[in-house]
């Protein structure tokens, strides 16, 4: 079955690389064009017009969050899209490796928190965490990146470690901004995929 969507729809899926041919029953729903050009604005911004991260920075950063949530189609067009800007395998494989070893943490760290016991609290995590030393990305993005997944996630303690720590590294707050605001948007994009 083909979908029939309206031309911002088709746009926004356009300028993302993603077949308008494909089936999207949300998307296709959405009768209201204030908000998916809303959408398509928004998204285009994260994307394109951050003053604190570079293109292929955001792209990583869309891909993590794009993975974190399973979402394929994202996946091969911010992939294919952040090659374009130069991310190498090793680049996209660590962003990979990163957002799964960020959902990990996130579930030990949210649980630990939640629960608010001594024994969890001071017990070892047990959770190997090696790529973590040595990034490919280096640390500060590393960290940014950690820091996205965390808060797509909701894990309240890596959200301020991972903030605390990423500031340390050398960013600044208005870069942790435009990350954090990119991790959302992404996020309501594939609500709607």
């Amino acid at each position: 079955m083909t979908t029939t969507l309206n031309d911002t729809a088709q746009s926004l899926l356009s300028n993302l690389g993603i077949d308008t041919t494909a089936d999207f029953p949300v998307l296709e729903q959405l009768s209201d064009n204030r908000y998916l050009r809303d959408l398509k604005i928004n998204v285009s911004n994260v994307l394109n017009n951050s003053q604190h991260l570079t293109r292929k920075e955001a792209l990583l950063l869309a891909l993590s969050v794009a993975a974190n949530e399973k979402q394929q189609l994202l996946i091969d067009a911010f992939t294919k899209a952040a090659e374009a800007e130069g991310a190498t395998a090793a680049e996209l494989s660590e962003t990979l490796a990163c957002t799964s070893l960020l959902s990990t943490n996130n579930v030990y760290y949210r649980f630990r928190h939640f629960m608010d016991k001594e024994y969890y609290t001071t017990a070892q995590a047990g959770i190997r965490m090696s790529i973590m030393m040595t990034p490919v990305l280096g640390k500060e993005f590393f960290e940014l990146m950690s820091l996205v997944v965390s808060a797509v996630n909701g894990c309240e303690m890596c959200v301020r470690s991972h903030e605390e720590s990423v500031l340390k590294h050398g960013a600044s707050e208005a870069r942790v901004l435009d990350a954090i605001r990119l991790g959302a948007v992404i996020k309501g994009l594939i609500t709607v995929l």
